[in-house]
């Protein structure tokens, strides 16, 4: 009769190999990379008169509501455009609120959906949301979601204000948007 042989550890050295032998067929299928796209538009925001796209909507009692005053709420609606001129064409339009958040002013919590309706991009969104330090020449906010195109986009969008009339209180805002789609 031919005796057993018991070995405890053959199982799990069995199973080792067997991870060992599926990792390293999975380290060398190719894995898929984030695509990372750079967009450039251009806001034209208008702040006062019968053709103003951001309005003050909501306050403390008492106080002005203005880009300077804590609590200050404001809707936006402003044209996006391909180049700085307010009459260069027209590829959506960013909508959302900026609420004046910090106590001395200088913060600015923004929420925008910046909505294409024209260009290659027409029917897709992109979310944007975070804190616009209102003094720095250059401010920073996250692009959080998108539909569309932009499914699953998230990113960074730098804002840089190009142009500003007081006469007229019309700014235009440079937006360049680096997303990892």
């Amino acid at each position: 009769m031919a005796a057993a042989v018991s070995t405890p550890f053959s199982i799990p050295m069995l199973m080792i190999l067997f991870i060992t032998l599926v990792y390293q067929a999975y380290a060398q299928i190719p894995q898929p990379t984030d695509r990372e796209t750079t967009y450039v538009f251009y806001l034209q925001d208008i702040t006062r008169g019968p053709n103003a796209t951001v309005a003050a909507v909501a306050g403390i009692k008492g106080r002005n509501w203005n880009f300077n005053t804590f609590g200050s709420v404001f809707v936006v609606d402003d044209p996006v455009t391909v180049d700085p001129s307010p009459a260069s064409t027209l590829v959506g339009r960013a909508q959302g609120l900026l609420v004046v958040s910090s106590r001395d002013g200088a913060y600015v919590n923004v929420v925008l959906s910046i909505v294409f309706s024209s260009w290659q991009l027409n029917g897709s969104s992109l979310e944007l949301q975070g804190i616009n330090r209102q003094n720095d020449n250059v401010r920073t906010v996250s692009v959080v979601a998108g539909t569309g195109q932009f499914r699953f986009a998230r990113g960074y969008a730098t804002l840089q204000t190009v142009a500003y009339d007081p006469a007229t209180a019309r700014s235009t805002v440079r937006f360049t948007i680096t997303l990892r789609t």
